[in-house]
């Protein structure tokens, strides 16, 4: 029973976040939070026009109007859209300008946690059930790396596994988002896609990747890991492991429903060089299990002969089996660190393995980052300067294939790899390249 310009009143001493969200109330308070002149007050305060001591051209220099005319000709909403689409140009600027300069060694950006921090990006994850009610899990711990960021989820108010159907991913983002303040989740927000896990039958379709005293690792592709407790099989945490390779991408561009498509690369034929898309490659290596580093280490030059193309891969020998000075040691034991408000633990031999590969112009051209976990093997060692067991670590995609083998020294009490093997699909490199291997 409020008149409308009372109410008017008290919009106008609102805030862009607040108003936005008052809007939604119902049809009458979101006319009223539309007006023009509560919008150009704050489009007015935030961009100001540019004060010029020189003489300046006149279109060099912003000027906002304030007149009725401004108010009068314009559409209802008009400087709320106007306000909103320079604030996301501000920001996507700002961004921009952070993820230019490029990291030598991983030919990522070097500045991605501040331009995640600058964007207001975080992650949430949305379990459906088969009645289609939808659970939004959003507290999060997360930790960057060199090359990926690792996000687990935990919570004491999961529902039971066997009504779920499906898991999606989340990136979010405010749609104003505010330096001074961390981001509210009541605040407006946009959502995209990065990735849905079906559930169903989950213990039977996805990998076991190990276990301790109370939970089990299920690994879904890509680059997810669900704990389930043991005793009642139901979620303990949830891990998603993600590269930073078109990371913000995937995580502000694609919509509530669709995935953002990534643009195609488009070869640059190379008739000089005969064995163009067989040399120069770089790989950056990540071994981490949450808080911990096992390894971090670049490796340059990498080739391969038109010999080693077989079976539909190019193969690129990282560590050789036979050349023992390239053999790396481990920083510690193998294990991936978890924790709930309750509980915590580590599950020994499972880790997470994030992988850069670079072109020979040092842009990324297979990334990834996955939980993974070593096998004991059935062979004995051979190697003359290691007497311990040899355990493998493999992991699979549509784009290649990465083969460990390392051996545990009893003496030292570490893991030594000694062989690392990449095999790249050569239907990529002939996509990538516009070659025919």
């Amino acid at each position: 029973s409020m008149p409308s310009e009372m109410l008017l009143k008290i919009f106008s001493y609102l805030d862009a976040v607040s108003l936005l969200c008052v809007g939604c109330v119902n049809k009458h308070f979101y006319h009223l939070a539309n007006d023009n002149g509560i919008w150009l007050k704050i489009y007015s305060s935030s961009f100001r026009p540019k004060r010029t001591i020189w003489k300046m051209k006149s279109e060099q220099t912003e000027t906002v109007p304030s007149d009725c005319a401004a108010l009068c000709d314009r559409k209802p909403g008009y400087w709320k859209k106007e306000y909103i689409f320079k604030q996301i140009a501000a920001v996507k600027t700002r961004v921009m300008g952070l993820v230019k300069p490029l990291d030598p060694y991983t030919g990522l950006p070097c500045k991605n946690k501040g331009a995640m921090k600058a964007s207001g990006l975080s992650w949430i994850i949305v379990l459906k059930d088969k009645n289609g009610k939808e659970h939004v899990i959003e507290k999060a711990n997360v930790s960057f790396k060199d090359t990926s960021v690792t996000i687990l989820w935990h919570s004491t108010d999961w529902p039971c596994l066997d009504i779920l159907s499906t898991l999606k991913l989340f990136g979010v983002v405010p749609l104003l988002p505010d330096q001074s303040r961390d981001p509210s989740k009541n605040g407006p927000r946009c959502r995209s896609l990065i990735a849905e896990y079906h559930l169903a039958n989950l213990t039977e379709r996805s990998v076991a990747v190990g276990a301790d005293k109370l939970v089990q690792l299920f690994s879904l592709n890509p680059g997810l890991l669900l704990g389930l407790w043991k005793e009642k099989n139901e979620i303990a945490f949830v891990m998603a492991s993600l590269h930073y390779h078109q990371l913000l991408e995937r995580s502000t561009l694609g919509s509530s429903t669709v995935q953002y498509a990534l643009p195609p690369h488009k070869p640059v034929l190379d008739d000089v060089d005969p064995e163009y898309g067989l040399h120069d490659y770089n790989l950056h290596l990540d071994m981490h299990g949450g808080s911990c580093t096992y390894l971090c280490g670049t490796f340059k030059s990498l080739f391969c002969r038109k010999g080693d193309i077989a079976n539909g891969y190019l193969r690129l020998t990282v560590i050789s089996l036979k050349d023992n000075t390239k053999h790396l040691p481990l920083i510690g034991t193998l294990g991936l660190s978890w924790e709930t408000d309750a509980f915590k633990g580590n599950v020994k031999d499972c880790y997470v393995m994030d992988v850069t590969l670079l072109d020979e112009t040092g842009k990324p051209f297979w990334c990834f980052s996955a939980p993974v976990y070593m096998e004991l093997s059935s062979e004995a060692s051979s190697l003359y300067d290691y007497m311990g067991h040899i355990y493998t670590t493999d992991y699979t995609d549509s784009e290649g294939k990465v083969c460990v083998e390392l051996v545990w020294v009893e003496e030292t009490k570490e893991y030594f790899i000694v062989n690392l093997v990449l095999y790249i699909s050569t239907k990529k490199v002939n996509h990538w390249y516009g070659t025919n291997y």
